[in-house]
């Protein structure tokens, strides 16, 4: 009898401890690091890498402008996954001090540059395995690399300790309607050609989604907004060798080795038949951008009244609107 309840007692264990376990696992590993940062080395020793850089400089160009508009001298920031530098190259001297440069490739890394008078550190670092230390920058900035990331609340957790209080972090990464042409032609042709469908075109994060992320690493006082870009191409092949000279190529563990030609031809006259504009020639690409800032908590931000404290109800706000937004102080008498 008591050797039964003892092996009750290990199998209750057990399961509980399994339980944990899979409430404490917050990530799945989507996207193979290894490939992505393989992608870019082979991206940054082309000889014409300086073809691809549109996209990325004009959203770093648009990033960076986010930071001007926060009056304020960071003695300390980060630029993660900085690529080739697209927002360092914006970053001025009277805004930062000093900016810590992060990649997996040190080949992009190495092209990177500053403007004049910025001190910069390049380091080879991971986005998954941030380690600088806790309350050691006012600034964390990163553009067009987190969407592959695998553990994106973990990344935001170590952002948001490795800042300062009242430390700042401006990102912004691609969002679920980006390449939605490219995706929906290339599930067409291959559910026509081969009975089935493969992911072609890695996940992307949902503007929905961005917000609890950030709310549930401690992040307050949040501004997100999205941008659509569309740029033109002569045909889908001339898109999908830009995105591979962007080192933006698919790097999901279950993407497939091989993609058929006459799948690729199918797919390319779908594309052409179901999204190119009328009366003109070529075909659109959709880049949907998520632009988000987020405060590590402080002691100076605004802080909301306690419960309890309005002397205006909302019931009453039409009636003080009519007034001129005067208050009816003999109302309660």
């Amino acid at each position: 009898m008591l050797r039964k309840l003892t092996k009750l007692s290990t199998l209750k264990v057990k399961c509980e401890l399994r339980a944990l376990s899979s409430l404490t696992q917050t990530s799945q590993h989507i996207f193979d690091r290894n490939a992505k940062r393989l992608q870019k080395e082979r991206a940054a020793l082309s000889e014409d890498v300086g073809l691809y850089d549109y996209l990325k400089e004009e959203i770093g160009f648009r990033l960076a402008d986010r930071v001007f508009d926060i009056k304020r001298e960071f003695k300390a920031a980060a630029d993660i996954g900085c690529s080739r530098g697209y927002l360092s190259r914006h970053i001025l001297a009277e805004s930062v001090e000093q900016l810590t440069l992060t990649d997996t490739s040190a080949t992009m890394l190495e092209q990177a540059q500053g403007t004049p008078g910025l001190k910069m550190v390049k380091l080879v670092k991971d986005e998954e395995q941030l380690d600088f230390e806790d309350n050691s920058l006012d600034l964390v900035i990163s553009s067009l690399s987190l969407h592959w990331v695998n553990d994106l609340p973990g990344c935001f957790v170590r952002i948001k300790q490795s800042l300062k209080p009242d430390g700042v972090f401006i990102a912004s990464m691609f969002g679920g309607d980006t390449l939605y042409e490219l995706r929906s032609s290339l599930q067409l042709a291959e559910l026509e050609r081969k009975g089935g469908i493969s992911p072609h075109i890695s996940p992307f994060t949902q503007i929905r989604d961005i917000g609890s992320l950030l709310n549930r690493a401690g992040f307050t006082m949040l501004t997100i907004d999205t941008d659509e870009l569309v740029i033109g191409y002569p045909s889908m092949f001339e898109l999908m060798w830009d995105l591979k000279g962007m080192a933006e190529n698919n790097a999901a563990f279950n993407r497939p080795a091989h993609l058929s030609r006459e799948t690729m031809l199918a797919a390319s006259a779908i594309y052409q038949e179901l999204y190119a504009k009328p009366n003109e020639k070529g075909i659109p690409a959709t880049f949907q951008i998520i632009y988000f800032v987020g405060w590590k908590p402080g002691p100076n931000q605004p802080q909301p009244l306690e419960r309890g404290t309005g002397e205006v109800s909302l019931k009453d706000l039409g009636s003080i609107i009519e007034k001129g937004g005067k208050l009816d102080t003999k109302a309660g008498d």
